[in-house]
């Protein structure tokens, strides 16, 4: 349910606006790994949650391109 809600959110957004998104998360997860890399990362879990999260942002970018 919570990742349907997060699609239709992202659904509802402007191209600008998923960018900006899209940015954000790549940022997150560049941060992520970088933690991950020197062993301060508690939530490892958070890393698949994100490049997830990049995946749907993608997706709805390219449905809003083709439509």
């Amino acid at each position: 349910m919570k990742i349907n809600k997060y699609v239709e959110d992202l659904k509802k957004k402007s191209a600008a606006e998923l960018n900006d998104e899209l940015v954000a998360a790549k940022k997150e997860l560049f941060n992520l790994r970088f933690q991950n890399a020197t062993n301060q990362l508690d939530n490892t879990s958070r890393i698949k949650e994100v490049r997830k999260n990049i995946a749907r942002i993608q997706t709805v970018i390219t449905e809003k391109a083709n439509a």
